[in-house]
């Protein structure tokens, strides 16, 4: 039986009569990569403060190695680092000083802190840089630097916020390939994101929308969750096409993907020959189609937008 670092019981926290988050409950096992989707306002960030301490569930429960993340917070602070968004760390100090600050505020062993430090500037490639303020790293660099400072009292888990936004696809590599090593040496890593690329890259996947945990498992089991392919079709022009459509009573949604419009229906098979027989739109060419494996942004959308009759029950 694998061991659970994180667990959550129908853990719930309400401000006033607004619900931001509802009956979560989920369990991440050590060295997962848990991505943690949903929009803006879904209830990600208050998930995240109420699991590091920083904010009282209402009812339910959360424990982090055993711990419960509210009564024995002063514990589980000890067992977890967090990466913010924004950059949270002191601009005028330099990468070594920052790194010696946050190693003392979490109390590392002085004789433990520079071999320590050592190694994390290797890690995260900041060696050339240890003496350059904060302030004037780029800000790939930036986010590296916060993820050796969230290390450097080598904690079993890590709480990153959308780590990657705003980054170039260079540093948004470096910094994956990091938690991939680190996941791999039995980190347990829980990240918010907006990529659905970034979503493939996770070992588990949840979707919360309006407070609500809609589904949880592996990228592969929430591709394998939809009934049938996805129908594409190639029209002109494209953009009146994917208004009409929108408006097809068959047609549950429509997406643009790289010129063509993918279709979210119930009966894509019986919607396209209906098609075939009889194209309804005549100032709109039909130019071609094919049918296409869903992927991450699929699922989101579909679980996000409640297309029920395309989803099927999930097998993990």
């Amino acid at each position: 039986m694998k061991e659970s670092v994180i667990s959550l019981d129908r853990l719930s926290k309400s401000y006033g009569s607004v619900r931001a988050v509802q009956d979560l409950s989920l369990s991440i096992e050590r060295g997962a990569i848990f991505g943690f989707l949903g929009a803006n306002g879904a209830g990600k960030t208050t998930t995240m403060r109420m699991l590091c301490g920083l904010v009282r569930p209402t009812d339910g429960r959360a424990t982090i190695a055993g711990h419960d993340v509210w009564k024995e917070r002063q514990m589980v602070r000890t067992k977890f680092g967090y990466v913010a968004q924004r950059f949270s760390l002191y601009p005028d100090l330099s990468v070594h000083e920052n790194l010696r600050f946050f190693g003392g505020a979490t109390r590392v062993a002085r004789s433990a802190l520079e071999p320590r430090i050592a190694r994390l500037l290797q890690l995260t490639d900041l060696e050339a840089k240890r003496n350059t303020p904060a302030g004037s790293l780029s800000g790939g660099m930036r986010q590296l630097l916060a993820l050796a400072c969230a290390l450097v009292h080598e904690p079993p888990l890590l709480f990153l916020d959308e780590p990657t936004s705003g980054l170039d696809p260079v540093h948004r590599q470096q910094m994956w390939n990091l938690l991939y090593d680190l996941s791999n040496s039995g980190i347990t890593i829980f990240v918010t994101t907006h990529y659905m690329d970034e979503a493939e890259r996770c070992t588990e996947v949840g979707f919360i929308d309006q407070g609500r945990l809609l589904a949880t498992a592996p990228p592969r089991a929430l591709k394998a969750s939809f009934n049938t392919k996805l129908l594409e079709i190639d029209v002109d022009p494209v953009m009146p096409a994917l208004v009409r459509l929108r408006e097809e009573p068959e047609v549950l949604g429509v997406s643009l993907r790289s010129g063509s419009l993918r279709l979210y229906a119930a009966e894509p098979q019986l919607l396209l020959e209906k098609w075939r027989q009889a194209w309804p739109y005549g100032d709109i060419r039909w130019l071609g189609e094919r049918w296409v494996e869903p992927d991450m942004e699929d699922v989101f959308t579909a679980y996000s937008q409640g297309y029920e009759a395309v989803l099927k029950p999930i097998t993990k």
